[in-house]
């Protein structure tokens, strides 16, 4: 786990933490712990003890929780906010994979997949359907330290929540089976694959593990696993591994929201408390990395930019100078501000650079990460590293450095604060690694304490003069050589295997004094309130809306400037015009340039960012409250008074046509770009990328992004949403600089109308070596409304592809082990958006994986059963309680409305719908939106998967990535069996056109 995430959690207290939060773990403890007098404060009947208190009071940033301890060992800590009618369990084990050992890679996390396969009392598929169909989310997470299991969910479900995770917790092993076993080892390969190995960079990871650590060192092996372990893993391994690690006493169990702690004890004492203890776990303690020379090592991916990473050992999460080394990573490389920016970014010597200081519980390393442009030298770019580390040794550390590093930390950690699963989370991870859950007081101190000379000393001492591992990432296409030749190779020879943490395990369940079988009666359904919303025009036609939320000292403000991608509808040759131009306002201002812009903004640990889409362009600002007025005098300079400088406009430029040729790198880009050719109409802009093609981008102008910012941004084609601890009137009266801005013609870009392919057709596009194969299949469907046609087929498309309980999931993944997940959607705006169904596969599964993927849309329209309705009802229902929480949430709700012109009662009306929804209406829905007959299949994958793809039946087209019908040399025509013929011919200038056949006779593969 980074410092970093724990430590936003602490700025913020440098002033305002409360005396009885103020401990330290060797300090006297504050009259409300037990630790003061060695006795608990409290025990309960059940043997439970109360041994922490930790209150709040008005105006400090401080998560009140009370902390007990289960006779069994257990620790749970409660956290009481009823700001929202919802709930977040989370359950953290103090196991990850830094507890395997060699040869059984990944077990950790392989684990944490077999605890979603059902227990004694919650068979397979119970744990999802109880909190997904009651409106809430769930999931789990492996790092080398840790794994957690958590739920968000309406108020009403804690009693099941807790079923759920004390069955699996001590009713496991005997529910686990072979054949889930296989299933989910399916599905852990194809998570590989999609996260690692069809990636780009996505190895890299692994080679400075294992180059950084001592072989059998527990971090030289990634969490994923290797897939040779994996496949020589089997059942008993894995319960072993649950027998060793899994008991109450190595766990913590943290649950915040709309709870009364009193009764969370009294139901945790009662499914969690007959639990026996497991074996004792002792806390880990390995060797520092000793480098006695810098190792360098390198491998080729299918890259366009070859990287540079360079990674020197440092410390662990929690030692006094992981702080200072944050300091010290953020000076050197994050943001414009950073010398690694100046000094390889501005000046237009790599793509990216950042450094960063990743700390874990046993250890830690900074990382330089630098990707050059295609064909250049990573032996230049090294120098250039260790050139800047050298003027960081001379410049020093500046007074502002310290004042930007200490402001942003205090924003994100107030921001942090937003959820209740944030707040869950930081007690979780603060009780398992440190075991104090108010940590946070204690790096809050650090970081008032922080001085200059702490980031001099710690670069001193862990990067001047020291060594380091040197990974190059190169290019299979070739031309580009490593940073410098390999001279590293892992040395087994002082390895000797750990003693036997699984001899004489014995799986003994837990004896309740209650009917464990009878799940629990949830509570009443929550009562979700929507904000009282606040509304103002302006003269010049800005609308506002708004809501005050006092939860977190902070404020959002969302400005959508409608038109976005589309505006470049009148002159398509300019597409990515709009995309730039949001760019080059990210830049400087009249004021400020942009490295100047750039450090205002982190001075006040403010957000303030200008990006474009399809249809809008999007004004996102955070800040805390008390730098309102400052923020948004920022806001004024960046949105009115733009710098638009040429050299920023030269870089931008250069790195968005690098970015466009990127993408034929990235599969699933490369599916998505495919896809939306074949969606849209040759005229339509909307089949060009948002950031435009290699030709529309090159074409741009810096005068085309002035023209485009003076004829397209104005007040009455835009609306603001603000959400945040300010009022109505105060928040308006520091918008005169909206109020000021001038009105203009804006011609939005009108619809094409929506067509749909006359058959359905698949069309390939090779990606040599791909792992995985990425598939798309759908067609352009529906304009968004919130209360008629596209709601209803939104609910109807739910049982088949909305989560991961979806027909096309359950089968695809869980059935079949073809993916990681497989999902599908409608997507329209108040243009008509596609509906798509989609996944990255298992290579060699690509043909049966669409198979799988046409069978189940075909079938849909037969309709869906009671259980399916009833379940669709309860989960949509009730999912209003998790999505108002955080001010992000409550200001896209609000969004929601202006831009649809919605009655705030569409809420009502949407329930009224739901409610009354039958089968019959999902059926009907389903056969008017979902034409299996009539969509596009896209296929992106290596080209050993088509003679399978061929036999489906569907006629086939095989395109270039640039979208290009390709054809074989020879101009021959194959009659296929059911009717259907590739024609492919080489026409006379030699380029390649593909003609497809059908009974109905011929039609453009356009």
């Amino acid at each position: 786990m980074k410092y970093s995430a724990l430590l936003v959690l602490c700025a913020a207290l440098l002033e305002v933490a409360p005396a009885s939060a103020q401990k330290k773990p060797a300090a006297k403890p504050s009259a409300k712990s037990a630790a003061a007098t060695g006795k608990a404060l409290m025990t309960t009947p059940g043997g439970t003890k109360l041994v922490e208190k930790v209150t709040k009071q008005p105006g400090q940033l401080v998560i009140p929780y009370e902390k007990y301890v289960l006779p069994n060992g257990l620790t749970l800590i409660v956290t009481e906010d009823h700001s929202d009618p919802l709930v977040h369990v989370d359950v953290t084990y103090h196991v990850g994979s830094a507890r395997e050992q060699i040869g059984k890679s990944g077990f950790a996390h392989f684990f944490e997949h077999m605890m979603f396969e059902g227990s004694d009392h919650a068979p397979k598929g119970t744990f999802d359907k109880m909190t997904i169909g009651s409106g809430g989310s769930n999931n789990g997470s492996t790092n080398g330290d840790r794994t957690n299991y958590y739920e968000t969910l309406p108020n009403n479900q804690l009693e099941r929540a807790l079923w759920l995770e004390s069955d699996r917790m001590g009713f496991l092993l005997d529910a686990v089976t072979q054949e889930r076993f296989e299933v989910q080892r399916a599905t852990v390969k194809n998570e590989r694959g999609q996260n690692y190995d069809n990636r780009p960079y996505g190895l890299a990871g692994e080679h400075i593990s294992r180059t950084l650590y001592p072989y059998g060192h527990p971090y030289s092996w990634s969490t994923i696993g290797y897939l040779e372990d994996l496949d020589r893993s089997n059942v008993e391994d894995l319960k072993k591994f649950f027998l060793r690690w899994y008991g109450p006493n190595n766990a913590t169990l943290t649950i915040g929201g709309d709870v009364k702690p009193t009764e969370v004890v009294k139901l945790v004492e009662k499914y969690f408390g007959n639990i026996k203890r497991g074996p004792a776990v002792a806390k880990d303690k390995v060797a520092v990395p000793v480098l006695t020379t810098d190792r360098y090592v390198s491998y080729a991916d299918n890259i366009r930019f070859p990287m540079l990473q360079m990674v020197f050992p440092t410390v662990p999460n929690g030692h006094p100078d992981d702080l200072p080394l944050n300091a010290l990573a953020q000076i050197m490389g994050s943001g414009k501000t950073s010398l690694l920016y100046k000094n390889l970014v501005k000046n237009q010597k790599a793509v990216a650079a950042q450094a960063y200081q990743q700390s874990a519980e046993l250890s830690g390393q900074m990382n330089f990460v630098a990707r050059a442009f295609p064909g250049k030298g990573l032996d230049s770019l090294e120098t250039i590293v260790r050139g800047t580390m050298a003027e960081f040794e001379k410049r020093g550390v500046t007074d502002a450095d310290l004042q930007r590093f200490k402001a942003q930390t205090e924003a994100q950690m107030v921001n942090g604060l937003a959820s209740v699963s944030g707040k869950v989370s930081q007690l979780a991870a603060n009780q398992t690694f440190f075991g104090n859950p108010n940590y946070l007081t204690v790096e809050a101190r650090e970081l008032k304490a922080l001085t200059k000379a702490d980031v001099q000393r710690v670069y001193e001492k862990y990067l001047k003069g020291k060594k380091a591992v040197i990974l190059s990432v190169v290019p299979k296409t070739g031309g580009v050589a490593p940073a410098k030749p390999d001279n590293y190779t892992v040395d087994k020879s002082g390895y000797q295997d750990p003693k036997d943490e699984y001899a004489s395990l014995k799986y003994v369940k837990a004896t309740d004094n209650f009917d464990r079988s009878k799940v629990p009666a949830a509570g009443g359904n929550p009562v979700v309130k929507i904000p009282a919303l606040y509304r103002e025009e302006f003269a010049n036609g800005l609308k506002v809306i708004g809501t005050r939320n006092t939860e977190i000292p902070a404020v959002t403000m969302l400005l959508t400037i409608r038109g976005g991608h589309r505006l470049e509808q009148a002159n398509p040759a300019k597409a990515g015009l709009a995309s730039l131009t949001a760019a080059m306002l990210n830049e400087g201002s009249e004021k400020y340039t942009s490295e100047e812009f750039a450090a205002e903004l982190e001075k006040l640990g403010s957000s303030v960012q200008i990006s474009a889409g399809d249809d809008r362009t999007l004004v996102s600002v955070q800040s805390l409250t008390k730098n309102l007025p400052a923020t948004l005098a920022l806001v004024e300079q960046r949105l009115m008074h733009p710098r638009f400088d040429p050299a920023d406009f030269a870089r931008l430029k250069k790195q968005t046509l690098e970015g466009i040729a990127n993408q034929n790198t990235l599969p699933v880009v490369i599916a998505d770009k495919t896809y939306n050719r074949l969606l849209y109409g040759q005229s339509d802009v909307m089949r060009i990328a948002a950031s435009g093609t290699t030709a529309t981008a090159s074409s741009l102008t810096l005068d085309d992004v002035k023209q485009f910012y003076q004829q397209n941004y104005a007040p009455n084609v835009s609306f603001l949403t603000v959400v945040g601890d300010v009022d109505q009137k105060d928040v308006i009266s520091k918008l005169a600089f909206l109020k000021a801005w001038p009105k203009k013609d804006v011609a939005l870009s009108t619809a094409f109308p929506a067509t749909q392919p006359d058959q359905t057709r698949l069309y390939f596009v090779n990606k040599p070596g791909a792992a995985q194969s990425e598939i798309r299949i759908g067609y352009l469907a529906l304009p968004y409304d919130a209360t008629g046609e596209y709601y209803r087929a939104y609910l109807a498309n739910f049982t088949l592809g909305d989560g991961f309980l979806s027909r096309l999931n359950m089968n695809l993944r869980e059935t079949k082990g073809y993916t990681y997940g497989a999902r599908a959607g409608f997507s329209g705006t108040s243009y008509a958006g596609p509906y798509t169904a989609q996944a990255g596969v298992r290579a060699d599964a690509t043909a049966p994986a669409v198979m799988e993927f046409m069978s189940e849309i075909t079938n849909f329209q037969k309709g869906i059963s009671d259980e399916e309705l009833s379940f669709l009802q309860t989960a949509i229902g009730q999912s209003d309680a998790l999505r108002y929480e955080t001010g992000l949430q409550k200001a896209s709700f609000l969004s929601r409305i202006v831009e649809y012109n919605l009655p705030t009662t569409y809420v009502d009306e949407r329930s009224q719908i739901l409610k009354k929804l039958t089968k019959e209406d999902v059926q009907a829905t389903a056969k008017q939106y979902l034409p299996a007959d009539k969509m596009y299949i896209v296929v992106v994958g290596d080209s050993k998967q088509l003679p399978a793809l061929k036999e489906l039946g569907y006629p086939v087209v095989e395109l270039d990535l640039d979208g290009s019908p390709v054809v074989a040399a020879a101009p021959a025509v194959v009659e296929a069996p059911a009717a259907v013929v590739d024609e492919k011919i080489k026409t006379k200038d030699g380029k390649r056109k593909t003609k497809v056949k059908t009974k109905k006779g011929e039609a453009s593969a356009q």
